[in-house]
């Protein structure tokens, strides 16, 4: 490398070809390399030589835009700069990729391409004296006269004047001041030009000076436009130390190790004005005092922090939501109850009770406007249609709508967020929904409120406590946050398909509004509103096309559904639709040509297209949809005595449940089948037990006739459907009525169900899930139902029409159940009214 003329680089020269910026002499500059050429050079040249000449490469801009890369070797840049690579760091994954630092030596011209592949190696000759970027100034080195003189005095002076409006403790600073006092003025402009923030367009124009003149002349623009940006920028605003420390921000690429000056007003502005934007906005976002104290504090933070802190990040994306949250935004109510009361008819049929809340909170609101949201809770099987009627409130009352689904959360951070201390922290559900919707009343939809698990992440219901209790949630406060957020605007709406497994202390603090079951003639009602008008829009038909007339649909529902709500319902309708869709595609698609043989039997079959509209009847429906599912007819099953029919509440609605009994010779043992809980084998005991002691009166008696109905005799009670677990307290009455039928040989009337809890001396005590057991009779083809006596205020729930079509008997004891359970009326009934009087002894 050493020769007579001072320091030389190898006349050879492998060259990196480089897309993202320019190398100058006196300048490291980070290169990343994954073309192949490049990624060959790496491999073959750096990475396998041993000696520092194999450390030497030329570095020539490439001009070309890289995303179109062809094979072809561009045109290559006439000069480039020799560089030693200081530094090679790779990694194999996701791709092979190198990055390169490389400091620059000095300036070459390409004389001779010397082959391409597989990497590019040419001739070159050198321009600049190496030992200038080397040495230390000598006195009298340079030239000092004529113009050359003058341009490098006005240069040096120009740094000179640069570096004095820069704060020298910042470190880069002083080491930009040491190197101006100890390098030769000529390379100056090389390091100079590296260091400020210039465009590549620019650099290269200080590449391809080669004469020393020409270089200052280039670089000395550059320089002016540099200080007068700063010049500027202290007038604007008077500069504190903070902020001429920002002016110097840390760039890739430069004269130190991946550091370069950036000193243009634009980058200054990128960071110095995003602190004072974010300032602004935080004042503009017109938040409680205690979150604006907070906000500012962590602002004040984030202004002496430097940005490579991973606190940075987190601070800054903290106040960014604290900005960006709806503190005083919201929407206008729309108040008139005309308009939302036609709005929420014409989206849901039924539900009189959830609209009639609605209306009552629009009334309330028109009266007195500061009016805190209620907590309402829909409680009521699938497919009612609570969901979609929260949808419907919140388009009724003009304002935005969030769904959270919390079937199955299991940890309380997903509803109150994390700490700040954690990695990865972020807002609960609650504070993530209002910074979705940007307004602090919206309606929030808790879907599934009853769905919450447990963990060892804490209890989430325990959590949603303060969400939902509308004496607290006016400064709800979020574990992110750490400051008090007012929910007091927000309308809650939660649902749950049932309020058992909701902790006691949730449920107090909702409005709980049952939404039962619909009765047939509903389901008919939303079948032909809604169901079959949307079905036929999703599967591309027209009414012109598909016609499903009412007593199909009421087959539909009878026969093939059995359900509370609407789903499996739709689910039918979409079936029918599918097979009419293939029907009508078929009729299009087929033309009869006039070659084709006309008595060929699959043409004639397809060319009649179907007529229009096609109509669904029984025989259609029985070839879509199959054999019916559901037998309605409950008669057939009490052809024995010893069967009787019950009533039982399910979360999916009220279902019949049948009670059989057989008795064989024994030893007066009890057996009980079917699944059943605690709750049901004691009413079993408890039936039995009454029957036993009213045997007398109601002259039942075992199987040979004896006053004991135990006596020598076994008992086996069953509730069909063993698989599904059954427990619940009203199948009190249903038991003893069977056993009563067994004991006295007499059949239950087939036409009645019954539903209540007994005592041991025979009174019928009030049950729950009147309404959908009820319907559930309804459904099943029930004509008499006996109810407890005190359930009477039940009935108002009920529609007319199933009013109308029951015989309702409330029975205050046993007595009463046994008379309308037979036909004619029970043995022994008569005389159960009257009560012996007790007068008090006092």
């Amino acid at each position: 490398m050493a020769s007579g003329g001072g320091i030389q680089i190898p006349s050879r020269l492998p060259l990196l070809l480089s897309h993202e910026g320019v190398l100058l002499p006196g300048s490291t500059v980070r290169f990343s390399v994954d073309s192949p050429r490049n990624m060959q050079l790496v491999s073959q040249r750096l990475l396998k030589g041993t000696s520092l000449k194999s450390t030497i490469i030329g570095v020539i801009p490439n001009t070309r835009d890289p995303e179109h890369e062809a094979d072809d070797l561009p045109t290559l840049h006439k000069i480039g700069t020799a560089g030693i690579a200081v530094q090679v760091v790779g990694s194999n994954w996701p791709k092979p990729h190198y990055t390169l630092l490389i400091t620059g030596l000095c300036r070459f011209r390409v004389s001779n391409l010397l082959k391409e592949r597989p990497f590019i190696l040419a001739e070159v000759e050198q321009l600049d004296k190496l030992e200038q970027y080397t040495s230390p100034a000598t006195d009298g080195a340079t030239a000092e006269d004529g113009e050359l003189g003058e341009l490098s005095h006005k240069f040096y002076q120009a740094a000179v004047q640069l570096l004095g409006m820069l704060d020298i403790s910042v470190p880069v600073v002083a080491k930009f001041r040491r190197l101006l006092d100890s390098l030769p003025r000529e390379t100056l402009p090389d390091v100079v030009a590296s260091m400020i923030r210039t465009s590549n367009k620019e650099k290269l124009q200080v590449l391809d000076a080669v004469s020393l003149e020409e270089r200052f002349k280039k670089a000395l623009p550059m320089l002016t436009r540099q200080i007068e940006g700063l010049k500027l920028l202290q007038k604007t605003r008077k500069m504190s130390p903070d902020n001429e420390k920002r002016v110097l921000s840390v760039r890739k690429g430069g004269l130190f190790p991946g550091r370069q000056f950036n000193l243009d007003e634009e980058d200054e502005d990128e960071d110095g004005d995003d602190t004072a934007a974010l300032e602004r906005k935080v004042h503009g976002a017109k938040m409680p005092e205690a979150a604006l104290r907070v906000c500012l504090k962590e602002l004040k933070r984030l202004k002496k922090m430097p940005q490579s802190m991973p606190e940075y990040a987190l601070t800054r994306n903290y106040l960014d939501l604290m900005v960006e949250l709806p503190w005083s935004k919201s929407t206008k109510d729309c108040l008139d109850i005309r308009a939302a009361r036609t709005l929420l008819d014409n989206d849901h049929y039924a539900m009189d009770k959830l609209k009639r809340r609605v209306l009552e909170y629009l009334a309330v609101r028109q009266l007195k406007t500061s009016l805190k949201g209620p907590i309402l809770c829909f409680v009521g099987p699938p497919g009612v249609g609570k969901t979609s009627v929260g949808r419907s409130i919140a388009r009724t009352l003009g304002r935005e709508f969030h769904r959270i689904a919390l079937g199955g959360v299991c940890d309380q951070s997903d509803i109150r967020g994390h700490r700040r201390t954690y990695v990865g922290s972020m807002p609960g559900r609650i504070i993530n929904g209002l910074k979705t919707v940007a307004v602090n009343n919206p309606v929030f939809l808790l879907d599934e409120v009853d769905k919450l698990g447990k963990s060892l992440q804490g209890d989430p219901a325990a959590a949603l406590l303060e969400v939902l209790d509308p004496e607290q949630n006016h400064s709800f406060t979020d574990h992110y946050l750490n400051v008090a957020f007012d929910l007091s605007q927000v309308l809650f709406i939660a649902t749950a398909n049932t309020t058992t497994t909701i902790p006691p202390a949730l449920l107090d603090r909702m409005e709980v509004l049952q939404v039962p079951g619909y009765t047939q003639e509903e389901k008919v009602e939303i079948a032909h509103r809604h169901l079959i008008p949307n079905q036929l829009e999703q599967h591309g038909l027209t009414p012109q096309q598909l016609h499903i007339p009412q007593e199909t649909t009421q087959d539909i529902i009878s026969r093939y559904t059995r359900e509370a709500g609407v789903r499996s319902l739709e689910r039918k309708f979409g079936a029918i639709c599918r097979a009419v869709a293939v029907k009508v595609a078929e009729g299009h698609r087929v033309t009869v040509t006039e070659d084709s043989a006309p008595n060929s039997p699959t043409q004639q079959d397809k060319a009649a297209p179907p007529e229009m509209p096609i109509v669904i009847d029984h025989v259609a429906l029985k070839d879509i949809l199959g054999p019916p599912l559901f037998e309605m007819e409950v008669s057939e099953r009490l052809t024995l005595p010893g069967v009787a029919v019950g009533l039982a509440w399910t979360p999916l609605g009220g279902e019949i449940l049948f009670v059989e009994a057989s008795r064989m010779e024994g030893e007066g043992q009890l057996t009980l089948t079917g699944q059943l809980g605690d709750v049901m084998k004691e009413s079993a005991h408890l039936a039995i037990s009454w029957l036993r002691a009213n045997a007398k009166t109601y002259q039942l008696t075992n199987m040979v006739g004896g006053p004991d109905p135990l006596e020598g005799t076994d008992i086996h009670l069953h509730f069909p459907a063993g698989a599904v677990t059954k427990d619940g307290p009203s199948a009190g009455v249903t038991i003893v009525t069977c056993l009563a039928s067994l004991f006295s040989g007499r059949l239950v009337r087939s036409d009645v169900a019954m539903t209540g809890e007994i005592t041991l001396r025979g009174l019928v005590l009030p049950v729950g899930g009147i309404k959908d057991k009820v319907l559930a009779a309804h459904r099943a083809g029930v004509k008499r139902v006996i109810l407890p006596k005190r359930n009477e205020k039940d009935l108002e729930e009920l529609p007319a029409n199933v009013r109308a079509d029951l015989d309702f008997v409330m029975a205050a004891n046993l007595g009463e159940v046994l008379s309308a359970a037979f036909d004619g009326g029970f043995p022994g009934t008569a005389g159960t009214h009257t009560h012996p009087q007790v007068t008090s002894k006092l």
